[in-house]
């Protein structure tokens, strides 16, 4: 018997462990066929949300908001490549140059939840983590979103219509807001069925035998 469960991924576009995360989570689900099937929702957090739109430096940024250094970043850098090529995740070698405002991905990913196709959202999401990740994209201009919208096969111009006005902002504050006030204040956060908490970028197996406790507690 296959047991369903309820999985929000909660995360931002910008974080390079959400990536790791999700590859995670998701070799975790594939070992587990037949005995779990997933609704997984991916749900806004922001690192930065007051980051303008000119982005910022990387290496700044980080100096400034934990106080590492070039030294460390680099250390840090390469232990989450190697996280990220255990799970089939790429990511630039060279790093990103420059951080970005992520928003409007998270707009687009919530209307990705409301009027895309099954799956759409997750594409979505994937291709984003990829153009931040692995092609160092800047993620606050629209073209690069309409880019990874256009390669998932989401309506491009409804895309842009969203872009252009304020659409889905509050929802998504609201969102947010919501996880921000359970507690959740760093990402990924892996909450499944509402009440079990995974914090994050934890290894496959970590996924896997959790899963399967819950699903076993759920059946």
């Amino acid at each position: 018997m296959t047991t369903s469960l309820k999985i929000d991924f909660v995360s931002d576009v910008s974080c390079p462990w959400c990536a790791v995360g999700l590859g995670a989570l998701e070799e975790a689900l594939g070992k587990l066929q037949g005995e779990v099937s997933a609704e997984l929702h991916f749900q806004p957090f922001e690192l930065n949300p007051k980051m303008g739109a000119e982005g910022q430096d990387i290496g700044e940024h980080l100096t400034q908001k934990y106080g590492s250094t070039a030294a460390q970043q680099v250390q840090i850098r390469e232990t989450i490549r190697a996280r990220g090529a255990e799970v089939g995740f790429v990511f630039n070698p060279e790093g990103r140059g420059r951080i970005w405002n992520t928003f409007d991905a998270h707009r687009l990913l919530h209307w990705a939840s409301l009027e895309g196709a099954p799956g759409q959202q997750h594409a979505l999401k994937k291709a984003l983590l990829a153009a931040c990740h692995t092609r160092s994209e800047a993620m606050g201009y629209h073209g690069v979103l309409l880019a990874c919208v256009r390669e998932v096969g989401l309506d491009e111009v409804r895309a842009q219509a969203i872009l252009a006005s304020d659409e889905f902002a509050q929802a998504v504050r609201e969102r947010e807001g919501f996880y921000t006030s359970v507690g959740i204040h760093s990402v990924p956060a892996v909450i499944i069925n509402d009440q079990h908490l995974i914090s994050g970028g934890q290894p496959a197996a970590v996924f896997e035998q959790a899963l399967r406790q819950i699903a076993a507690e759920s059946a």
